[in-house]
């Protein structure tokens, strides 16, 4: 006598009616999931509407934070000004939020038993009015100047542009970088337009007048265009900082 195969599939069935019908297993299903989508409404709503500004630190278990994703206010504005990068509280971010980030506060929300306010973002300029920009990063505060890294998504930095914008971190960078500037295009000038004027004090007049066109015009592009230092717009609301 052969015996008959297990399916699996129909004792699971069978276990399941002997515990819930399939009624209330599916209105179970259906309270959860309103519950976590009026919940991440909320997030998203604390979060977009930035209803926190005056909100420094949050009810965070220290025993349950992960050091290496607590960073001070001085290390966050470091890197914005090396990078040209902005910190600013969500409320000016118009950028996409990914599920991830609603996801990982949600997360550590549960795990610390608190409603997480106050979110800041750092981000390149761009985010804060278009939404075609990389590299953004998600902060809560912990408290007295620090802040926690909830979440991380899109690109990495490109390594270049610390390089890129090293000239725009303040007015002693940027004229450092227009006296070297001014050095390359005086020689090819020179070799261009005055080749028969060797002389080193022909070089030096010529240099001069480079140099200061070259800062002249560098001013003029900025004052024009409303742009600021690095050192000085890390931290901006104004979207032509």
């Amino acid at each position: 006598m052969m015996l008959e195969r297990t399916n699996l599939h129909e004792r699971l069935k069978s276990l399941r009616k002997k515990e819930i019908s399939e009624e209330e297993l599916l209105q179970g299903i259906k309270d959860f999931i309103n519950a976590e989508a009026e919940t991440e409404q909320q997030i998203l709503d604390r979060i977009q509407q930035g209803d926190a500004l005056d909100i420094d630190r949050n009810d965070f278990n220290i025993d349950l934070l992960e050091p290496d994703r607590i960073f001070h206010i001085s290390q966050i504005k470091k890197i914005c000004i090396q990078y040209r990068l902005r910190f600013l509280n969500t409320k000016y971010f118009k950028g996409e939020l990914p599920p991830g980030a609603i996801f990982a506060i949600k997360e550590l929300e549960k795990k610390h038993s608190t409603t997480l306010r106050g979110f800041s973002i750092i981000a390149p300029a761009e985010y804060f009015r278009l939404e075609n920009a990389d590299d953004p990063m998600l902060f809560s505060p912990i408290g007295n100047n620090y802040y926690y890294l909830i979440h991380k998504w899109g690109q990495d930095i490109h390594p270049l542009r610390k390089v890129l914008m090293w000239p725009l971190k303040n007015l002693e960078t940027l004229i450092i970088f227009s006296f070297f500037a001014s050095i390359l295009l005086t020689f090819g000038i020179r070799e261009i337009f005055f080749s028969r004027y060797q002389a080193t004090s022909e070089f030096l007049i010529l240099f001069l007048y480079t140099f200061k066109s070259t800062i002249a015009l560098i001013f003029f592009y900025g004052i024009s265009l409303g742009k600021n230092f690095s050192s000085g717009n890390w931290n901006s609301k104004f979207y032509n900082a």
